[in-house]
């Protein structure tokens, strides 16, 4: 499908006089945490609702024919038909992911074909994992930024040419379209869908009840740059890595420096660090940069043009540039979120 139906903006209320109704998209071999760690933060945000004398979530799950249906771990959860569903009530449709999703992707015509005609009724979609796939699949994600597990953003953007995949991201709101990361990932989803509707301190009751360590902003990298290209087959510049990790700080660096210290030729080092690593030498630089940024903010008592200089960005400006564009946050708040206390 090309089209990508318009979803509608209701007026966003801090709080609401009713329950807000969350439906889950359930469907055989989905991923069980998917669905219920999600569902957890809800049910826990709810909680923290209701002792402030708010009404909480509605929690539903639907399946096309409702009755039972099998997870990929084997529990099976009880779902109602997607066609009993009052599509006017919903405020927050939800859609798991599976784990061997590009496999079977295409015997899911007739939830596609739902999702395709009756998902821009609710206020705001969000997938979880690979639910992204069914989501692109019925055209929702056209023109979209979007997130899923870091072993599966390759085949999303080959399969769904009309987005644009961001490896890196936790999760990623585009408009009236949410979508995160692998599993544990839809925790930190329905965490800023919460803080989104009630406010950060419910939010943060609600991560605390689930004992989550940190809420993660939707930027924060899926796992360190570092271990990222030590896991790709790229050991030919492991040396290379640790250099460059140990000399972030001198503003000469260039991709320049990088070839020489390879010792290769300009030309042949840009092509073959793409070639080995899936990144030019120049964002390789850039991530690592922030990433010594952003450990530095947390544990640091510099102050943020100190660490700008010290990672290697020419002044605070820039810093705050590459949190942006990266992180959608800026190093004050992601200093503020993030300090490690005791």
């Amino acid at each position: 499908m090309t089209t990508s139906p318009t979803m509608h903006h209701p007026t966003h209320h801090q709080h609401w006089p009713v329950q807000r109704e969350v439906v889950f998209v359930a469907y055989p071999q989905m991923g069980l945490l998917d669905l219920s760690g999600a569902q957890t933060v809800f049910w826990a945000a709810s909680k923290a609702l209701s002792q402030r004398g708010l009404p909480g979530y509605r929690l539903r799950t639907a399946s096309l024919d409702g009755g039972l249906v099998n997870t990929a771990e084997g529990l099976a959860v009880d779902t109602c038909p997607l066609g009993e569903l009052d599509l006017a009530a919903i405020d927050t449709l939800i859609v798991p992911g599976a784990p061997d999703i590009c496999q079977t992707l295409d015997s899911h015509v007739e939830l596609v074909a739902w999702l395709h005609r009756k998902a821009p009724t609710a206020r705001r979609v969000a997938s979880v994992c690979s639910g992204a796939f069914l989501l692109a699949k019925a055209g929702l994600l056209d023109g979209c930024r979007a997130a899923t597990h870091w072993a599966m953003c390759d085949t999303l953007q080959q399969r769904f040419p009309a987005l644009e995949v961001d490896a890196d991201a936790i999760f990623i709101q585009q408009g009236a379209v949410w979508t995160s990361a692998g599993v544990t990932a839809g925790i930190d989803l329905a965490l800023a869908l919460v803080e989104a509707d009630c406010g950060r301190e419910v939010s943060m009751q609600a991560a605390r009840e689930l004992v989550v360590y940190l809420k993660r902003p939707g930027g924060q990298a899926q796992y360190s740059t570092l271990l990222q290209m030590q896991a790709q087959d790229s050991s030919v510049f492991d040396e290379l890595h640790l250099w460059l990790a140990e000399n972030l700080g001198d503003p000469e660096l260039t991709v320049e420096r990088l070839a020489e210290q390879a010792k290769m030729s300009l030309r042949n080092f840009s092509r073959v660090y793409k070639l080995n690593t899936g990144r030019t030498p120049a964002k390789a630089i850039e991530l690592l940069r922030l990433e010594a940024a952003k450990r530095l903010l947390e544990t640091s008592p510099r102050n943020i043009q100190q660490i700008a200089r010290a990672c290697g960005f020419a002044d605070e400006e820039r810093l705050r540039t590459t949190f942006q564009r990266h992180l959608s946050i800026s190093p004050r708040d992601y200093r503020s979120r993030f300090t490690r206390e005791g």
